[in-house]
């Protein structure tokens, strides 16, 4: 059975990309349980945390498969803190953000002069809900289209992120794996005046040579080195 948009619900598929054939699916995604709580009228709506359980389901797997095929490199332990930081509320929130979900949830009174539009819980299982919408009605492909963009993005920065923080003890952990020495690091070289020292750092595993960064300390300047080693490991 299909059902004619609303116009907000027409825009919103305008910007998930995605035409519902059942657009009912959509608006109960959108639909928060205080709504339901609070409605008076014929007929009861139905809450999005059905849907938003579903989504959560199709969203995990999801994203450890992208994980799996595009890293197969990092071990069970390293894939489940990635897909951690691809699913938790907070990213969700922040993809919610990026479609205006807020604008088109349907709350009841007390969460809408509470600033439910903006709350984290709320825009983050509405994520998760419309992602079950998408699911049922256009099945798993459809999801990967909406879904995989986002993910990516964010896949990059958290990685980026990751590397800029912990590089030495990733790769440790990744020679370790390989069953190679250990890092060593050395200065090879020490330039500019005293209150702006540039050094330059080499890291090695026994003979190799593996990376070299700049910085202006030495640690600094052995994470770049660290980063860069990584980066050719991975190439």
């Amino acid at each position: 059975m299909t059902n004619a948009p609303t116009p907000a619900q027409a825009e919103l598929e305008a910007l998930l990309g995605v035409v519902f054939r059942q657009s009912q699916l959509l608006t109960t995604a959108l639909t928060h349980s205080s709504f339901v709580n609070e409605y008076v009228g014929a007929g009861e709506p139905s809450d999005n945390e059905r849907l938003e359980f579903l989504g959560d389901a199709v969203l995990g797997m999801l994203a450890a498969d992208l994980l799996y095929k595009q890293y197969p490199h990092l071990d069970e332990g390293s894939l489940t803190q990635l897909r951690a930081a691809l699913v938790k509320a907070e990213s969700l929130a922040m993809f919610a953000q990026r479609l205006r979900l807020g604008k088109f949830l349907r709350l009841g009174v007390g969460e809408e002069r509470t600033g439910g539009r903006e709350r984290e819980s709320i825009l983050s299982c509405g994520f998760e809900a419309v992602i079950g919408a998408i699911y049922l009605d256009r099945g798993t492909a459809a999801v990967e289209r909406f879904l995989m963009p986002l993910l990516q993005e964010l896949l990059d920065e958290v990685l980026d992120k990751r590397l800029h923080l912990d590089a030495r003890s990733e790769l440790h952990e990744r020679l370790l794996a390989r069953r190679k020495p250990p890092p060593a690091y050395r200065v090879r070289e020490t330039s500019g005046p005293e209150h702006n020292k540039r050094f330059l750092v080499e890291v090695g595993s026994g003979d190799d040579v593996l990376g070299s960064g700049i910085g202006k300390s030495k640690r600094g300047a052995a994470q770049a080195a660290a980063r860069d080693a990584l980066l050719r490991l991975d190439s």
